[in-house]
């Protein structure tokens, strides 16, 4: 399923607890992490909380030991952190042999 990143749209693994993310703040550069748990159930999705103490969805582990939450806005997919799937032929050329050299 296609997600949007800025105007583009990004192919790649959903949200969900154990992708790796980048976390962005109004200041400072982004973060990286882990989402280690997702609190959708338990948000109200009418925009509970106060706006000084607003409600986020995600937790999310940071490589330098801080658990921060955030809300869906401020995350994306860390793109280093997954790849497409590796070939399953090793054989580039279908046309050759079993083990003759290419």
């Amino acid at each position: 399923m296609a997600r949007h990143s800025g105007n583009r749209p990004v192919d790649g693994p959903e949200l969900r607890v154990g992708v790796r993310v980048l976390v962005r703040r109004s200041a400072g550069a982004d973060l990286t992490g882990e989402v280690v748990e997702d609190y959708a159930a338990v948000t109200d999705p009418g925009g509970g909380g106060h706006e000084w103490a607003p409600v986020h969805r995600w937790a999310v582990a940071l490589d330098d030991g801080r658990l921060v939450f955030a809300g869906t806005e401020d995350l994306t997919i860390d793109p280093g952190s997954y790849r497409s799937a590796p070939n399953p032929n090793p054989n580039p050329n279908p046309n050759a042999a079993p083990g003759s050299a290419v």
